[in-house]
């Protein structure tokens, strides 16, 4: 039987490319696992921070090591984007995009794979643009009536500029969401540029930080609640999985805690009633649905006891995806083992490509 040729794409240019390595590394392992590895045949293609696809051996080394390739610059070559060669794509059947963040997860790389009219693993344009950037994304929540925290959508200009207009703003900010809240730039994964604030001062320090790495800014009400996320997987008749719990002991769930062995445990299936399990899972495929995702997304929840809310935080629509990750985990313990959770998402891409929306 001939095996099918899988395109692992991974690295990429955002501040998530150790992860997507990581990520891949998992991926790589569960295609060579079980009936995978009579199916299945991996080319690896990586990324570089720079931008340059490079594939042959050098992607098998940066799986082998599970480390970034130090950039060399080659006599006479440059770092325009005319140097930059794709692959072939007719040497692939099924791509495998293991990209997280900016450059990757946000609709460019799926738009140039569907330009290229290939079957790819995941959320296609709209999608990814939509659960990549927080405001648009909480718009589509809000047209499905899905209930989440107070919010204010910001832009970098009004936060550089005249004397005047700022103030203002953290006037608003101030009587519309209250303390604490969180500043977010708006196309950042992995908790990258987040700060929780507590007073004026820190307010307009964290809002001049997120408008470094964005120009799109969102600031949320802050909430006392449990985190508890559910993993989706399918096309147009999307499942949801049992309900698992993130808890930590830092101030918040930012980039260092979610990515240091230690910080944060999370507990599966997660310890709340089956009423507010059933109604995370309905809601996981709403928002799903609402965003137009494709194959699989990890949606994320606030649980507030007081109130007994359940308020939508975000969706992910290329979690991490190691074999401690949230998203293969959850599935693990709904009964879809790794390697068959990898296998599915691919029977999910070639059957998306099929229907050619």
């Amino acid at each position: 039987m001939t095996k099918m040729r899988i395109g692992l794409l991974f690295g990429g240019r955002s501040g998530e490319h150790e992860v997507s390595i990581s990520s891949a590394r998992a991926i790589a392992q569960a295609l060579a696992a079980d009936e995978n590895a009579s199916k299945y045949e991996v080319l690896p293609f990586y990324i570089q921070k720079d931008g340059r696809w490079l594939s042959g051996t050098l992607p098998q080394q940066v799986l082998a090591t599970g480390k970034p390739l130090e950039i060399e610059q080659e006599p006479g070559q440059d770092d325009s984007p005319t140097s930059r060669q794709f692959p072939n794509f007719n040497a692939v059947d099924v791509w495998l995009p293991v990209l997280h963040g900016p450059n990757g997860e946000d609709g460019t790389v799926q738009g140039l794979l569907k330009l290229m009219q290939v079957p790819f693993v995941g959320s296609g344009v709209l999608g990814s643009a939509l659960g990549m950037d927080k405001i648009a994304m909480k718009m589509a929540f809000a047209h499905a009536g899905l209930p989440q925290v107070k919010y204010v959508a910001v832009n970098r200009s009004q936060i550089w500029s005249n004397p005047c207009v700022f103030p203002k703003l953290c006037d608003q900010i101030e009587e519309t969401l209250g303390y604490p809240c969180f500043v977010k730039p708006a196309n950042l994964g992995s908790s990258v540029g987040i700060s929780k604030v507590r007073s004026r001062a820190e307010l307009e320090a964290a809002l001049d930080s997120a408008a470094s790495y964005d120009r799109r800014i969102i600031v949320e009400a802050g909430v006392v609640a449990r985190e508890l996320e559910c993993a989706v997987l399918g096309n147009d008749n999307p499942q949801a999985s049992t309900v698992g719990e993130i808890s930590f002991n830092s101030d918040f769930y930012d980039y260092e805690t979610k990515y240091t062995q230690g910080q944060a445990d999370c507990s599966i299936p997660a310890k709340v009633s089956s009423a507010i399990i059933s109604q995370i899972q309905e809601m996981a495929v709403q928002a799903f649905l609402a965003v137009d995702a494709a194959g699989l997304a990890r949606v994320d929840f606030f649980h507030v006891e007081s109130t007994g809310e359940v308020l939508i935080n975000e969706i992910n629509t290329f979690p991490g995806f190691t074999a401690t990750s949230m998203y293969p985990q959850l599935w693990e313990a709904s009964g879809i083992s790794f390697p068959e959770l990898v296998n599915r998402l691919i029977q999910l891409a070639l059957e998306g490509h099929g229907k050619k929306g």
